[in-house]
């Protein structure tokens, strides 16, 4: 039985694509778009980002949980973790039992450290830290950063030995630093988690532009060039989100709203 104004297919939505709203509403405005799932950002993605702290116990812990439960919505992801030089895996657990509190899945991490030992160290540290909480972790490429392609996401899982370690696909990242649809489906079982978003126009070729693409230059899925129906056919049994920041004044429900009936049409064309 498939919930009122929900999709059959259980779709999520990152919380960077309304990142000003705090968890509560968040998940509110997710589920009257139609999401099913929602992640959510308990820690900065980079130094000024902002994020959501949701001590166990806590009022905005209990308060979210409630929501969750009215609205039959659940967390799928936590993100964001930089596994970078100065990184301590240790220093984590509060955020990672605020994960387990509220019924997440999964973590979402990148790696920006040139020592590669030092990296898959971390990283099999971290994996080993977040099973003691029920958790998995998904390793994420992106351009800039040292875990740069889809194969070094995969290569870092497969060298870590975890078994609750993925490799996070998203649209963006993926196809604009050489993944192929080929390698996805060669590779599929490492991934649990796909983030549907679209661009369209020439791949950047400096940090800051893909950085500036990444951040603020999304389109909802179906209005770029990706290629977003074959990955999801290719996607098999991970789990479906959509990414892509609301920009300017535009309003948080009429954006989250677009973000679904794009996904939904990715699944279903014509519909």
């Amino acid at each position: 039985m498939v919930a009122p104004g929900k999709s059959e297919q259980q779709i999520g939505v990152a919380h960077f694509s309304a990142i000003s709203l705090e968890p509560s509403d968040f998940a509110k405005v997710a589920a009257g778009a139609g999401f099913s799932r929602i992640g959510l950002r308990l820690n900065p993605a980079f130094p000024g980002a902002p994020y959501y702290e949701l001590p166990v116990g806590g009022h905005a812990a209990e308060e979210l949980k409630a929501v969750l439960r009215g609205e039959a919505l659940e967390v799928f992801d936590i993100e964001f973790f930089v596994i970078d030089p100065s990184f301590n895996a240790s220093s984590l657990e509060p955020i990672l039992a605020a994960a387990a509190n509220i019924g997440a899945k999964r973590l979402s991490v990148c790696g920006d450290d040139p020592e590669q030992s030092r990296l898959q160290s971390n990283f099999t540290e971290f994996c080993g830290l977040a099973s003691g909480y029920g958790l998995a972790v998904d390793i994420e490429n992106m351009g800039w950063r040292t875990i740069r392609t889809f194969a070094d996401s995969v290569n870092l899982v497969k060298s870590s030995g975890a078994s609750n370690a993925g490799a996070l696909v998203d649209g963006v990242h993926f196809f604009r630093n050489g993944g192929t649809l080929t390698l996805l489906r060669a590779e599929i079982d490492r991934v649990k988690h796909v983030q549907l978003c679209d661009v369209a126009g020439p791949a950047p070729s400096t940090a800051e532009a893909m950085i500036a693409e990444a951040r603020g230059k999304r389109l909802a899925p179906g209005e770029g060039e990706l290629p977003l129906g074959e990955l999801v056919a290719i996607a098999g049994a991970a789990s479906v989100s959509v990414e892509v920041p609301l920009s300017g004044s535009a309003d948080a429900e009429e954006h989250l709203k677009r973000l679904f009936e794009g996904a939904v049409r990715i699944f279903k064309p014509g519909q």
